[in-house]
């Protein structure tokens, strides 16, 4: 087996493992967060239903000049910032923090501080 298969299978493992006890509902929906190496993307789910409540990425129109460089952990501040205040928009105080296969650090860490510091409780 080479070893971007390897990668990808332990990738996929990892986000099952970290998903199996997660679920979004209507009281308290998922925050998703998904990054390369470019870009950082967050989003507010309510699995219950099978919607996405809220949204921002480092490739979105309105953040994409204020943000620059998506794959820096300012990026990653400002994300979690605008996905905080539209969630906020949409009703949502109370979600369950998604970190998928990656590690809480770094970017992930960042855009989750700064979801809590912009009033997202979790």
């Amino acid at each position: 087996m080479d070893h971007a298969r390897l990668i990808l299978r332990q990738r996929t493992r990892r986000r099952h493992r970290v998903r199996k006890g997660i679920r979004g509902t209507a009281e308290r929906p998922r925050l998703v967060v998904f990054r390369t190496h470019k870009h950082i993307y967050a989003q507010v789910i309510d699995d219950a239903a099978g919607r996405t409540l809220a949204s921002a990425s480092s490739n979105d129109k309105l953040l994409r000049e204020s943000v620059g460089y998506g794959g820096n952990k300012q990026a990653a501040e400002a994300i979690g910032r605008a996905v905080a205040e539209r969630a906020q928009e949409a009703g949502v105080k109370k979600v369950c923090f998604d970190r998928g296969e990656f590690r809480y650090h770094g970017r992930v860490a960042s855009l989750a501080d700064a979801a809590r510091a912009a009033g997202l409780e979790f």
